[in-house]
């Protein structure tokens, strides 16, 4: 694959996914029902997907370098759309701290993350967003709490800010089992790494 086999749009969603965002607005507005928490979004080298590829960490800011949910994410675009293939990393704790030092980040190669199936997020563009949402059928399973439940991730992205809200369901009532009931996240972006995607093939 090159640069130039993907589309403007997936360009975009890739430039404007790639940085550093922060709820410190929405946790200091609301303490009470929202932690202080940091997403990083770090562009892969091309060689590990031979493509588009990203790290992510999310982490309390007060404990950035004990994240408590990582991921590895790799661009494809079909039937024009765009896919996040989501993967799990086989040992974490290895990479915690990916998104901030490099030398950490050049650890994550072919072979140290899993494929979590039926967890890919599709994107489309909508105006000056992008709207994104967990892959159809119910199969992007997490156990919580000794339960099973199916995953329900809703995302929209601007050039400088992210809204998220992951909720799990039982898949025999589906019935919401986690998720927030004060409603979506709200980051802003603090630092872009977008720079990062002009070095890429």
């Amino acid at each position: 694959m090159r640069r130039e086999d993907f589309s403007e749009d997936f360009w975009l969603l890739a430039q404007w996914i790639a940085g550093d965002f922060s709820n410190q607005k929405q946790a200091w507005a609301n303490p009470t029902d929202f932690a202080h928490i940091h997403v990083f979004f770090r562009p892969l080298p091309w060689e590990v997907f031979n493509g588009v590829g990203f790290y992510s960490e999310q982490a309390y800011d007060y404990d950035l370098w004990s994240p408590y949910r990582q991921g590895v994410h790799h661009f494809i675009e079909q039937d024009e759309q765009i896919y996040i293939k989501n993967f799990g990393l086989n040992d974490p704790i290895l990479h915690a701290g990916a998104s901030r030092d490099d030398t950490i980040l050049q650890t994550i190669q072919p072979g140290c993350f899993t494929q979590r199936c039926g967890c890919a997020m599709v994107f489309y563009r909508e105006g000056n967003k992008f709207i994104g949402q967990v892959e159809p059928g119910k199969n992007c399973m997490i156990p919580r709490n000794g339960v099973n439940t199916y995953l329900v991730s809703e995302v929209e992205l601007t050039e400088a800010t992210w809204v998220s809200r992951d909720r799990g369901f039982d898949p025999e009532t589906d019935q919401m089992v986690w998720g927030s009931a004060s409603g979506p996240l709200e980051f802003e972006k603090q630092a872009s790494f977008a720079h990062e995607l002009s070095q890429l093939k």
